[in-house]
């Protein structure tokens, strides 16, 4: 068991007792799902008269999309378009694709998901994506039953990179911030994760642009890593 381990289960203990939680990002961490995103951020910026790239939206990834596009209507002098009308763009253009296109889990994640049920750890999901959106995903993939708690950004005061959604999950699921683990793709959730006092996991993911996890306990590139480090040492 490795020190990353240790914020999970108790070595002290004669048996090795659980005594944290794990709690998943889902964007890029459960679902390959940061190219559709950035499709339909870009569709819907196009939609109202402005030309971007990925590159230019990647800084916004782990945010809500309320605080996305109010930053973004400052940015590029949108202000004369209602927040509503975009949010409800990009809306439209996510659910064509979340119900019609074929989803998988990101590799690793199934084996993460049975490996934490099996040794008892709750696990949660915190996505700074809308509940409906969240549950669409996990419901498609059939994995809603592994996580004790779900957990929109949209449902706190203040998205990622502030840390209350984090501090909003481990009060939920009764743990101390410190015995919990996070696994985050962005800069954005890697902040809010540490800023939350928990230990966490960074996931490069090419597919979620150039993000700074430099903040990040430790970092992988495969999911099946995860495992290896919490629970195989």
């Amino acid at each position: 068991m490795t020190e990353l381990g240790d914020v999970l289960f108790d070595q002290t203990a004669a048996d090795r007792k659980v005594k944290g939680a794990f709690i998943f990002d889902m964007d890029g961490v459960i679902i390959d799902s940061e190219p559709l995103h950035f499709e339909a951020d870009r569709l819907t910026m196009e939609r109202f008269g402005q030309q971007v790239e990925q590159e230019d939206l990647e800084k916004y990834v782990g945010m809500t999309n309320p605080e996305m596009w109010q930053l973004i209507r400052e940015a590029y002098g949108m202000m004369g378009v209602e927040l509503e009308e975009l949010l409800a763009c990009q809306k439209s253009i996510k659910l064509e694709r979340l119900f019609h296109d074929a989803w998988e889990p990101i590799e690793g994640i199934m084996e993460l998901l049975v490996s934490l049920h099996d040794t008892g750890v709750p696990m949660a999901v915190a996505s700074s994506s809308p509940r409906w959106f969240i549950e669409g995903v996990l419901t498609r993939l059939g994995i809603a039953s592994y996580f004790t708690y779900i957990i929109s950004g949209e449902e706190v005061e203040r998205g990622k990179p502030s840390p209350d959604i984090y501090l909003e999950a481990a009060r939920f699921l009764g743990v101390k911030p410190e015995h919990c683990m996070v696994l985050e793709d962005s800069r954005n959730g890697v902040i809010a994760a540490k800023t939350a006092g928990m230990s966490c996991i960074g996931f490069v993911n090419p597919n979620s642009g150039q993000q700074d996890l430099s903040l990040a306990d430790y970092t992988v590139r495969k999911i099946i890593e995860v495992r290896k480090v919490i629970l195989e040492g």
